[in-house]
């Protein structure tokens, strides 16, 4: 039922899924352009349409009162971004320790415009031995469009223009 309701106000707004999520176990979902909290919303609502499972994580002023618990009920992870964590070691982790585990990240890390992407995602994959899924949110044609699964080799500086790629010409809100 959700996912009708979900699926209709993408279509209402104009907004289409081309492609889907495969149905492994574990990936991690980089998710870009993300320039606007709108991404989180359309985000939810695909998540919803496609019926998956997917946790996410987010700066974690969201978790705190009084909204928090929605977040956390969604399936958000709250990240201290002012101190460095091991974050990558403990998601890695989580997929080691998990039979199944779906993670949406942004790879810019924040809203705002960036000249390099974080590579957390890309070593959480390797080290999982998970494969990446990519997902892009151009408001310009109103598309989400997923990828196959892309299988990183370990070597970032040959694997990370291929993902680029993929959003190249996609267009955020801002």
């Amino acid at each position: 039922m959700l996912s009708h309701l979900s699926n209709f106000i993408l279509k209402l707004f104009g907004w289409k899924i081309v492609g889907g999520f495969p149905n492994l176990n574990k990936y991690i979902i980089i998710v870009a352009p993300h320039t606007s909290n709108w991404d989180f919303v359309i985000s939810v609502l695909v998540r919803s349409a496609t019926k998956l499972r997917a946790n996410f994580l987010g700066k974690s002023g969201l978790f705190k009162r009084p909204y928090g618990f929605i977040f956390r009920a969604m399936g958000g992870r709250p990240v201290e971004r002012s101190k460095s964590t091991n974050l990558v070691d403990r998601i890695i982790e989580i997929y080691n320790r998990e039979t199944k585990f779906k993670l949406a990240v942004a790879p810019e890390g924040t809203r705002k415009k960036v000249k390099e992407w974080k590579t957390g995602f890309y070593y959480i994959a390797v080290g999982a031995g998970i494969p990446i899924i990519m997902a892009s949110i151009d408001y310009n044609l109103r598309e989400i469009t997923i990828s196959h699964s892309f299988h990183p080799t370990g070597d970032i500086e040959k694997d990370m223009p291929e993902i680029k790629k993929f959003y190249e010409g996609k267009m955020g809100k801002n």
